[in-house]
């Protein structure tokens, strides 16, 4: 068998050794770490650079558009006040009474012997009721038999166009006194008339347009 020395056999151990050295192996492990990092860190920090720019043309748009928003947001709530405000008086105007068609209606129902001397009405804001208080004297053969005439043509008519309607005397009283009517004459009461009315009508052609009033019976 033939005998083979290896004289550099300490050198080549001492080489391995060193290959193998874990302080090396570590170092290299760090440097292969360090470089991924470094890398990822430049890649977010280009992300971060186009989000920047993106960011910055975001708040150009914005300082244009800003200014028409803002006039925009300003305008809608004058608009939205202006419409509250609308809305109220609409409300108002919706809900008032008008006396007009009342007086109209109390025109038909007065006749030739019959005469009004004071109107007294008013609106009770709690439940929106309409009280007039109507004055006068009736002449006739039976005074009082004229006063209670006008009474029911009043009622009539007001009981077309409103609800919940009532006329009835307060005071219905005799008087001395003699009047000459169509060269007769006649004997006369004082009336008082206490009338009580809900406004909403029940029919709204027949308030806009009221039914002929007949006659009191004389």
């Amino acid at each position: 068998m033939a005998l083979h020395l290896n004289l550099l056999h300490e050198e080549i151990a001492e080489h391995r050794q060193r290959q193998r050295d874990p302080l090396k192996i570590g170092m290299m492990v760090l440097g292969v770490v360090a470089v991924l990092m470094l890398a990822f860190y430049m890649w977010k920090a280009y992300q971060t650079l186009g989000i920047k720019s993106q960011l910055a043309t975001v708040q150009a748009d914005w300082a244009k558009v800003e200014p028409r928003v803002t006039a925009a947001q300003k305008r809608s709530a004058e608009l939205t006040g202006i419409i509250a405000t609308t809305k109220v008086l609409d409300g108002i105007i919706e809900e008032r009474f008008f006396w007009g068609p009342f007086l109209q209606k109390l025109s038909r129902c007065v006749a030739p012997n019959a005469q009004l001397t004071s109107i007294d009405g008013s609106v009770t804001e709690a439940n929106k009721l309409i009280t007039v208080s109507i004055e006068g004297i009736a002449a006739g053969r039976e005074p009082r038999a004229a006063a209670e005439e006008l009474r029911q043509l009043l009622a009539e008519q007001l009981s077309e166009g409103y609800r919940d309607v009532k006329v009835e005397f307060k005071t219905l009283e005799d008087l001395d006194t003699i009047v000459d009517v169509a060269g007769e004459n006649m004997a006369m009461a004082r009336y008082i008339l206490g009338v009580s009315l809900n406004p909403s009508t029940t029919n709204p052609e027949a308030a806009a347009s009221p039914a002929p009033a007949r006659a009191p019976k004389q």
